[in-house]
């Protein structure tokens, strides 16, 4: 589990096709002076992924087949930034909403804009996961904790202040660009029980 409050970013090292799926390597300096563990999971721009390898501040993970066909990582390239999150601990502040690190898709941004000192940003989803989103609801973007402004059909937008602008790689986004969404957790579940009864 994760909270979707952006760690740090890391760069991508590299991203090798291996045997019909591909690697990744992850470079983190701050994350160089942290106790990771082969075996540990970080959400990588909101993609749950296990470290495989390690070498000083890089970090290597499988993506499988269905992670490629669900997330934009099979177009990552040399130099990319990527927002990073630990898995939580015991002892860890939930000051986002529960995340999984299970991407439902992409969400595609269209709109950007300065409102005060933030930057209010509007996405549009994929028909199938338009009815997750509530307005003050939570959603994450490329990991990113974020509430809902406001709902009109496939498309929501989001308020993000210049802390979050600044700390993560969404400042990086640019008009067309897609992105990583997970919507929230317990409205699957909620879904999925009453389908059950």
């Amino acid at each position: 589990m994760f909270t979707g409050l952006v760690e740090t970013i890391g760069t991508v090292v590299s991203a090798t096709p291996v045997g019909g799926d591909v690697r990744i390597t992850i470079s983190s300096e701050e994350y160089a002076k942290r106790d990771v563990s082969l075996g540990d999971s970080i959400a990588i721009d909101g993609v749950c992924l296990t470290v495989i390898e390690r070498n000083g501040a890089d970090m290597s993970f499988d993506v499988s087949v269905e992670s490629i066909n669900h997330t934009c990582i099979g177009k990552w390239v040399t130099g990319k930034r990527v927002n990073l999150e630990m898995a939580l601990l015991p002892t860890t502040r939930l000051g986002g909403h529960m995340v999984s690190g299970h991407v439902d898709g992409m969400a595609t941004l269209l709109e950007l804009k300065e409102d005060a000192r933030s930057w209010r940003m509007l996405f549009r989803v994929p028909e199938a996961l338009k009815r997750y989103i509530a307005q003050k609801g939570s959603v994450t973007l490329n990991g990113t904790s974020l509430t809902v402004n406001s709902v009109d059909d496939d498309c929501f937008d989001v308020n993000v202040i210049p802390h979050t602008f600044e700390v993560t790689t969404l400042g990086d986004l640019k008009v067309g660009d897609q992105v990583h969404i997970e919507v929230d957790l317990i409205a699957r579940y909620l879904e999925r029980l009453l389908q059950t009864r």
